[in-house]
C-alpha cells in the first residue's frame, strides 16, 4: 500500500474488523521513487531492493502496531523481505526484523 501511495494507516484503521492477516514488509522509498520516475517494472524495483524487512526501510511500524493493539488484533502477522539472498543474508535480515518487531510491537 505504501508503494502505491495509499494511506495505509487510514485503511488499516477503517477495515481492522475485516483484516485476518497483516503483511509486514518495509519499503525503501528512494528506490520506489526511482522506479516510478524512470517507469521501471515492479520486478526491476524488487531486484533493486525496493523492499526489505521491517525496521530496515522507511516505514514507521509503531502506528501500525498501535492500531492492531488498540483493536485487540489476534490474527497473523507475516514478515517478508523480497530481497536477493545473495545481497541480503536471509538469517541476518530475519533476525533484524524479529528484533525490531519485538521492540516496537508491544505484544
Amino acid at each position: 500500500m505504501v508503494c502505491s501511495g495509499e494511506d495505509h494507516l487510514r485503511v488499516l484503521d477503517k477495515y481492522i474488523g475485516r483484516i485476518k492477516h497483516v503483511h509486514l514488509k518495509d519499503v525503501r522509498k528512494g528506490i520506489v521513487e526511482k522506479v516510478k520516475n524512470e517507469n521501471l517494472s515492479f520486478l526491476k524495483g524488487v531486484r533493486m531492493g525496493m523492499f526489505t524487512v521491517p525496521g530496515d526501510g522507511d516505514i514507521d511500524f509503531r502506528p501500525i502496531f498501535d492500531i492492531l493493539n488498540k483493536n485487540n488484533y489476534s490474527g497473523w502477522a507475516l514478515v517478508e523481505a523480497e530481497q536477493d539472498p545473495a545481497v541480503a543474508n536471509p538469517l541476518e535480515y530475519a533476525l533484524k526484523a524479529h528484533e525490531y518487531v519485538e521492540k516496537i510491537a508491544n505484544i
